[in-house]
Formats: C-alpha cells, structure tokens, sequence
C-alpha cells in the first residue's frame, strides 16, 4: 500500500456542521499529498457548495472534490462518492463528525498492522445539551456514539465479533469495496426519515466473503448529538426502526438457528431484557429500565418486520448494491 487514502462524506443541507468537520479533515498529520476528501452534496438547499469550495481553497495541498448527487438517499450519494475514489484506503465518516487530527494515521496503521481489509474506530459524543439522567450508554447506538473501549479488538465472523462498525469512523480498502459492492440503497436514510441498516448490512456482507476487520480505538472521532435526539420519543422510534432494518438485513445473512421466524438469541436476549426491566424497576434505576425498554422494542420491530415485513425479496436489494460501487 502506498498511503494514499480517500474521505467520503455524505452531506444534506447541514453547512454549519460540515464546515466544522472539514476543518478538523483539513487538520490531519497524513502527508496532503496523499489524500482527498470528496463531498457527496445529497440535493443541499444552503451554501453547501460553497463551504466545500472555501474548504478546497484553505486545503494545504490535500485534495478536496465536490460532488452533487440528485437522488435523495444518503447510501446513493455515498456510492456516487465512492465511484470516484483514487485512494487505496477508503476513510467514511459523517458531516456532524469532527475527527482527531490522527484521525486518518491511526486508520491506515492498524489495517495495515493487522493486514485487514477494514477498520473500526472510536467514537465519543459531542452533546449540544447535557443529556438527561435516563440516557446510558446501552442506548448510544441509537444515538451513533458507541464507544467500544481502548484495546485494538479482532473482527471476524467466527463468533470473536465485538464491534459492527458504523459510517460515522470505519475505512475499507478500495479493493473490499471493488469485490462486496457498496451500501444498499433501500437501506440508506432518506430526509426526514430514521430508516437505517446500511452500515450493518455492509459490515455483514463483508464478513460473509471472508473479510477481516480491527477495531483501532486510537482512530477517534466526536460525533455531535443534537438535542432533538435526547428525547424519549426519538430513542424509542429509532430501536423499533432498527429491529425492522436489521430483521431484513438477516434474512439474507443470518446463519444461525431461528425460532418462529426469530433467531434463538434475540429470544433470549427479550428474556433477559424482561427481567432486567424488571429488577430496575423495583430498585427504581430510570436509566437502566429504559434501556430495557428500547430493546424491547427493538424486539417488536424484528419480529413484525419477520412475520409481516411484505413479500419483497431482501435479496433483490442486496443484488443492487453489488453493481453500485464496482464502476470505480
């Protein structure tokens, strides 16, 4: 591998945020001559454009593109982004991140360490108000802050998976994405929606072809939390979505035993959450009962997306994301 790397952000009328997240790009210690950033504008209405131009003109020799994708749906306008990539490690993160100026260094030296194909990294929240008593970090994944600790951890498919990396801080080698595809439209949100998935169902497609991963927590990055996402009723809509996401997403990757149309751990994870539920509601611990909860919606929405999810072949839209991304 020769060094060089590619940013991918996605981006929708939120100017402000990416301003901020290019500047901290634009800080990186990785030679500028062996990166670039490309901003994939998913039909902006602000002055997206012309951040992205301010940010090309300040760059110190790091090659920043702009690119307009007209198709809404944040997973076409990262696969327009990645069609054009000339790096061998391809860096994804999100226009709300603002990632450590190490950020990139420490992405490349753990999957070059490690002789992977892709790379996880750390992620801590940047929070616009002091989130409430009831948020614990069992809800973070609703919220796109998991923080898995501070020891490099294998990711493989044989059962030692501890981490499923998110848009938000992972890169891949340019020749992983030639071979699995890029991101499952159907799966990618839209304006104004919550529907996810895409990260998941990429991360499992990987496995599924015999990729290996690593999860460096030296490749840091803040991620900031509105405080529109600190309410009961967000974290609650957001775990039922996911259950229906990723009950589609299994049924084309799972490989493991079901029960009437649910695989056998999540059954028992919906008992344990039962009594956990149960025990904090006695001891009267909000945080740890809510927790509870929001998983057990997420139960709900696996098993209504199992047994009345429609007809539609899964694997009809993973087919799509194949094509997507090998015209690079």
């Amino acid at each position: 591998m020769n060094g060089s790397v590619s940013i991918v952000i996605a981006t929708r009328d939120r100017s402000g945020l990416l301003e901020r997240a290019l500047e901290a790009l634009l800080r990186q210690t990785w030679p500028s001559d062996r990166l670039e950033i490309i901003v994939a504008d998913n039909c902006s209405k602000d002055g997206t454009r012309a951040v992205v131009a301010q940010a090309a003109a300040n760059s110190n020799g790091i090659r920043v593109r702009y690119l307009y994708v007209a198709q809404p749906g944040k997973s076409h306008a990262v696969n327009a982004a990645l069609r054009l990539t000339r790096g061998e490690l391809i860096a994804l993160t999100d226009d709300d991140v603002e990632p450590d100026r190490e950020w990139i260094a420490a992405l490349w030296h753990a999957v070059e360490d490690t002789d992977s194909d892709f790379v996880a990294g750390r992620i801590y929240p940047l929070w616009e108000i002091e989130p409430p008593a009831w948020i614990s970090s069992a809800v973070y994944g609703a919220l796109a802050v998991p923080d898995n600790g501070d020891v490099r951890l294998p990711i493989t498919a044989d059962g030692s998976m501890a981490v499923m990396p998110i848009g938000a801080n992972m890169a891949v080698r340019a020749t992983t994405i030639t071979r699995v595809g890029g991101l499952r439209t159907d799966l990618g949100k839209l304006a104004g929606s919550l529907r996810t998935g895409e990260d998941h169902e990429f991360f499992l497609r990987m496995l599924r072809a015999g990729c290996r991963g690593v999860y460096e927590p030296k490749a840091v990055v803040g991620h900031f939390v509105p405080a529109d996402r600190l309410v009961r009723r967000y974290c609650r809509r957001w775990l039922y979505q996911n259950g229906c996401d990723v009950a589609r997403i299994e049924r084309v990757h799972a490989r493991v035993p079901f029960l009437l149309g649910v695989p056998r751990h999540h059954w028992r994870g919906l008992i344990s959450e039962v009594a956990r539920s149960a025990r904090a509601t006695v001891s009267r611990d909000e945080a740890r009962r809510f927790a509870s909860v929001v998983r057990m919606l997420w139960f709900a929405g696996y098993f209504r997306e199992a047994w009345f999810g429609g007809t539609r072949s899964a694997a009809g839209a993973f087919n799509l994301a194949i094509d997507s991304a090998r015209g690079r």
